[in-house]
């Protein structure tokens, strides 16, 4: 096979041009839904819009990472150079023929050059997003009041979806780098936050009041965020090293309540896949070590979680989201022991990483719909 050059930038405007047309039907339905609405109103539509979409998006790049699409095409942006594996089908089927089984396939050049397209797009509404806050702003600006974001927000998460795209390269160039993909995947979820904040700020503009939490319970708030944050990212550890399946019992992990485990090296975040960082290969041990250290936090996440909702539900307060936060830890716990017990099935997998991101952009709602109470003199 030839040698195919890792950056062809050639299809850069013709992949620009799909996330265009990927945007275009999303941004229509936006407007024809909207015609009458305020600025204020439409720009927390669209903020919403892309919210969704791009919790979309994280989803189907954990299907992408999960069905081993990653490397469907071994280029980037484009496809053995072209915008789409329709024009790259000679360079898949040469690939196919040496590997039937991968990286590169039809179907998976497919999975990931949509994963692409998606992105794109995504990066389309961002960017519309960024323009249209500030033209309001300037507008507004001349009064002495303005109820639109403040649009160094929408600039803030366009400079983080750029980011979150040369990562995405990187991960196709760097070949599945651990610590690379497990950045773009908290690269997914800091997009999630970024848009939470944003329409969260657009709701209390029109005048929902942040509702008032004791210093003790805001920082049990604040440290469940953190812990599902540090957890999202030891799952990524674990997914991105593949050692989901080196405990395939519950709860015990390879016959034992502490197997064998090498930290160390398990730990090691510079290092390519399956390698460690002096070349060798990743030892069994490193990797029930990545795998069990995911299972340990776990416990403790549920813990803080089960902790905060009982609080939340004395004090009365964010009842839907003390509501969304135990649902969608009851869904972790099912997901991640159906990884386990039945084998990493790819609806679970999925579901799983679904699952975190949907807890880390509740827990932001939960901090942005709330505040500290101020103590009485």
């Amino acid at each position: 096979m030839d040698a195919t050059p890792l950056y062809n930038l050639s299809p850069a405007l013709r992949l620009m041009g799909m996330g265009l047309v990927v945007a275009l039907g999303p941004l229509a339905w936006l407007w024809l839904r909207h015609q009458g609405a305020s600025p204020a109103r439409r720009l927390q539509a669209l903020t919403l819009l892309t919210l969704f979409l791009t919790f979309d998006l994280v989803m189907f790049g954990a299907f992408t990472r999960l069905t081993d699409s990653g490397l469907g095409c071994p280029d980037w942006p484009g496809c053995y150079g072209q915008a789409s594996p329709v024009g790259a089908r000679a360079h898949i089927a040469a690939a196919e023929e040496v590997m039937p089984t991968g990286p590169v396939t039809h179907g998976k050049a497919w999975v990931e050059m949509i994963h692409r397209y998606l992105a794109t797009g995504v990066g389309v509404l961002i960017l519309v997003l960024t323009l249209a806050t500030w033209r309001q702003w300037r507008r507004q600006r001349a009064g002495a009041t303005t109820d639109i974001v403040h649009p160094g927000w929408p600039l803030l998460t366009l400079l983080w979806v750029c980011a979150q795209g040369a990562f995405g390269a990187l991960t196709v160039t760097m070949k599945l780098f651990p610590a690379i993909v497990t950045l773009h995947l908290l690269g997914g979820v800091g997009l999630l936050v970024l848009l939470v904040v944003q329409a969260e700020s657009y709701r209390r503009s029109a005048g929902a009041a942040p509702e008032p939490l004791a210093a003790g319970l805001r920082a049990l708030l604040w440290l469940a965020a953190v812990a599902v944050a540090l957890q999202v990212a030891l799952g990524g550890w674990v997914s991105t090293n593949y050692a989901v399946l080196v405990c395939n019992t519950f709860p015990m992990c390879q016959g034992s309540w502490w197997p064998p485990m090498d930290f160390a090296q398990g730990f090691e975040l510079w290092r390519p896949l399956g390698e460690s960082a002096d070349g060798s290969r990743l030892e069994f041990h490193a990797l029930t070590a990545i795998h069990y250290a995911h299972r340990l936090f776990a416990y403790a996440v549920f813990v803080l979680l089960g902790l905060l909702a009982w609080r939340l539900a004395r004090a009365g307060r964010l009842a839907a989201q003390r509501r969304w936060v135990l649902a969608l830890a009851a869904l972790q716990l099912l997901t991640g022991l159906s990884n386990v017990i039945l084998d990493w099935p790819l609806l679970a997998a999925v579901l799983h990483t679904g699952g975190a991101a949907a807890l880390m952009t509740v827990l932001t709602w939960a901090l942005c719909a709330s505040r500290r109470q101020e103590s009485l003199a």
